[in-house]
């Protein structure tokens, strides 16, 4: 399928989701047990803790893996040079040098600035096969990686403004 398809069949896609009113999907709230384990415990807090330091936006996306609605994040239409961070613990995840316009209406990238900045969790929620993009030191869910992207990994990290930071310049 070619990407240009590909990216319309996504738009479409993202267009229904919102227009169903389904854009702020949540999955069952993770366990603080859970959330916790095998990250630095230095980047870990209670849920409570987390609401008191997240907007109720970027908590319900980052602890409980929402999805903000698409064209809708601060930084799906950012052409600003720099570096984007885990709004959570400020790990740098990626460079606006990877940024690309994937026509979804989320930030799209194709590769982070370091591999090891994100891990990738098998996600079969909604009835799909994905592939989730996690913060590996706080656990921050930051959105899903999918195979469409452009050359040269063919990756498309898509990303939630609400999971991230930005700083300019970098």
């Amino acid at each position: 399928m070619s990407s240009n398809k590909t990216a319309g069949i996504i738009v479409a896609a993202a267009a229904l989701f919102a227009v169903a009113g389904l854009a702020a999907v949540k999955r069952a709230p993770k366990p603080a047990a859970v959330s916790a384990k095998g990250f630095d415990p230095k980047y870990t807090k209670t849920d409570a803790e987390w609401k008191k330091v997240l907007t109720p936006e970027q908590y319900d996306v980052t602890r409980h893996a929402g999805t903000e609605a698409p064209f809708s994040g601060k930084y799906w239409n950012n052409h600003e040079r720099g570096i984007y961070k885990c709004v959570d613990c400020g790990l740098t995840l990626f460079s606006s040098d990877t940024k690309f316009e994937s026509g979804t209406g989320w930030p799209s990238f194709w590769a982070p600035i370091d591999k090891t900045h994100v891990r990738e969790v098998a996600d079969h929620s909604l009835m799909m096969d994905r592939t989730e993009v996690i913060c590996p030191r706080c656990g921050a869910h930051l959105g899903h990686v999918f195979d469409d992207g452009p050359a040269p990994t063919h990756l498309r990290y898509c990303m939630n403004s609400a999971a991230l930071t930005f700083e300019k310049g970098k």
